[in-house]
């Protein structure tokens, strides 16, 4: 994918997802976008529960990307992001893009619907980390899982702004490790 291409996409993913998680929310559960993200508890809870979660959970994602299992996974993913020569902000921003937009859709929108354990197994699916033919990347999939799952419960427990920052502390976090992850070019070099 070319650096252009990531952008659009991006935000494509903030405007499009967002737009189609308001446009569900208003029609399907007569909320704005804007009520929808006032649910909850006060935001400063919101804040500190998202990043406290995001962090936790992006840690011990890196933890399990970095175990031996994982190598051919983790160069492969690490290739990609460098391959995009992406500065800390461009990081932040496309994290941004992915946690707002498709925290909207898929907990504000699609969640209600098909519930948390289905939207989340279908949203990590989506992303490709449920691969029947990898069973090393279907094994990080089943993790991000249960991280999903745990964003999920916030979305109803503590609120929707939680779940986004939780997933964009999350992105934050691996993409940078990812974007500095020196990929060995043998096995005997590798470094973490």
């Amino acid at each position: 994918m070319s650096r252009k291409a990531f952008f659009i996409l991006g935000l494509a993913t903030l405007f499009g997802f967002s737009l189609i998680g308001a446009i569900i929310l208003h029609y399907y559960m007569g909320l704005s976008l804007w009520e929808a993200l006032q649910i909850g508890q006060g935001w400063e809870l919101q804040l500190l529960v998202g990043f406290a979660y995001g962090m936790i959970t992006s840690i011990l994602a890196w933890e399990l990307i970095k175990m031996d299992f994982l190598t051919s996974t983790r160069n492969f993913f690490s290739e990609l992001i460098q391959e995009l020569k992406l500065n800390d902000i461009e990081i932040l921003f496309i994290s941004f893009c992915a946690g707002v937009g498709e925290e909207i859709l898929f907990r504000g929108g699609i969640q209600p619907f098909m519930g948390i354990w289905l939207t989340s197994v279908v949203f990590v699916a989506i992303h490709g980390y449920l691969n029947p033919k990898n069973w090393q990347l279907s094994i990080y999939g089943v993790y991000m899982c249960l991280v999903i799952v745990g964003i999920g419960y916030f979305c109803i427990q503590i609120g929707l702004i939680s779940c986004i920052v939780a997933h964009f502390t999350i992105d934050v976090y691996l993409l940078m490790r990812l974007n500095s992850y020196k990929v060995p070019t043998s096995s005997s070099e590798q470094t973490l």
